[in-house]
């Protein structure tokens, strides 16, 4: 069931006795822009915190426990040209619960305090706390520095999105973090509560008319829908761009970005999850089999894809001295996936582990929502599983041909030890 509680606020109830939980997620979606990104994540980080009416975090945390250990969190996401600030409840189901507890109903009252009551007052957050959250922030972002595999790829992707908010990492920077204060965030929270498009999912073992009337209380005014879509296309390059930068490490990051020309959900799509599967997703794929296994070239080789930006990415950790020979090696793979040189039992494995993964999602009621929200940005048809697994099935050969053949490199990245 999906309701429209006021213009731009939907509500989708997704009844089901599979799980004996019960988990509310709440997407706030703007259109992705660098000046608003940090502010949304430095806003995640204070909302998960405490509020009102729990003043601390140790006060926040009590509530949780008080509701049979219910667990909470916020997170941030993008897709395409989509931000996305998600807010997460998961509550054990009172018909599994030997007391008469309403612990729906008391979940629900919790998000609608976080959300509504925040630690705020006179038009700015609670300075404490936002100071210490704003310094939880420059950690993190520094730790996202010390992860070279993740800074490699956060540097491919500024590279390759020259000039674009595409850019910036879905949690923002810290450069644009210095620039906020605590009565600029509280202006921005005004604006996400009252502008962001929302979309509420509840999943479990609920009764519809139930939820329907507990959210209705949420105080969301309308708001004007968003007419951009979410899908983000990067043009081809008519040359390759490729960036080197020499940092103290032991073992060298070696990243590529291609351009795909595919989109989530669009006629191509099935294909390129078997393409990929094929080209590097998997144990049996030919980047594993050949670039890491045989070769020894690489001590981790794997592709993946970005539906939303038509972008795939290869990323490879390997000795300094073996980039060029890892070039090749990896340009060559897709030549032999664009000429048709994989077998048919290949592709039956493939399609195997896709749908494996595809039943273990299943299992997790978050990834279940995800699934259809992604669906929801691509104003697509809502999949069954059957569904989704019939159209893997359909793809041929000649289906992943066509996909390998839109791939194109357009920049790489090497982050590398420095010269001695």
């Amino acid at each position: 069931m999906s309701i429209q509680l006021n213009e731009g606020v939907h509500l989708h109830v997704l009844p089901t006795k599979k799980y004996k939980t019960i988990r509310i997620m709440l997407k706030f979606r703007a259109p992705l822009n660098k000046k608003t990104i940090t502010k949304r994540a430095m806003l995640a980080n204070l909302l998960e915190t405490n509020s009102q009416k729990y003043h601390t975090q140790t006060a926040l945390r009590s509530a949780l426990s008080n509701m049979y250990g219910a667990n909470f969190g916020t997170a941030v996401s993008k897709k395409g040209n989509t931000h996305i600030f998600s807010i997460n409840l998961n509550l054990v189901n009172e018909k599994y619960l030997s007391k008469g507890d309403n612990v729906l109903q008391e979940g629900i009252d919790f998000l609608k305090e976080v959300i509504f009551q925040p630690n705020a007052e006179n038009g700015h957050f609670n300075e404490k706390t936002f100071k210490r959250e704003k310094e939880n922030l420059v950690d993190y972002y520094d730790s996202l520095l010390d992860d070279k595999q993740t800074y490699a790829s956060l540097s491919l992707q500024e590279f390759f999105f020259k000039g674009v908010d595409q850019q910036t990492p879905s949690v923002g920077s810290k450069e644009d973090l210095k620039e906020i204060s605590a009565t600029s965030l509280h202006d921005y929270y005004q604006d996400v509560l009252n502008q962001d498009k929302i979309d509420i999912y509840v999943l479990g073992d609920v009764n519809e008319n139930e939820i329907q009337s507990a959210f209705e209380q949420f105080a969301f005014s309308p708001r004007e829908s968003i007419k951009t879509s979410s899908f983000y296309d990067e043009p081809a390059a008519s040359e390759v761009e490729n960036k080197t930068e020499q940092q103290e490490i032991t073992q060298a990051k070696f990243n590529l970005g291609y351009t795909t020309n595919v989109f989530y959900h669009d006629p191509t799509y099935y294909a390129a999850q078997v393409f990929n599967g094929l080209f590097g997703g998997f144990p049996h794929s030919k980047l594993f089999m050949n670039v890491r296994e045989k070769e020894s070239l690489a001590y981790y080789a794997a592709s993946s894809m970005d539906t939303f930006r038509g972008m795939m990415t290869v990323q490879t950790g390997i000795d300094v001295q073996k980039v060029d020979q890892v070039r090749e090696i990896i340009a060559l793979q897709l030549e032999e996936m664009q000429a048709g040189n994989f077998t048919d039992e290949s592709i039956s494995q493939t399609k195997e582990m896709l749908k494996n993964q595809l039943f273990q999602s299943e299992d997790n009621p978050g990834s279940v929502i995800e699934r259809i929200y992604a669906l929801e940005l691509a104003k697509g048809k809502i999949l069954s599983i059957d569904e989704w697994v019939a159209r893997i099935e359909k793809v041929t050969k000649e289906d992943i041909i066509e996909v390998a053949n839109k791939v194109k490199l357009k920049a790489t990245f090497f982050l590398t030890a420095e010269a001695k």
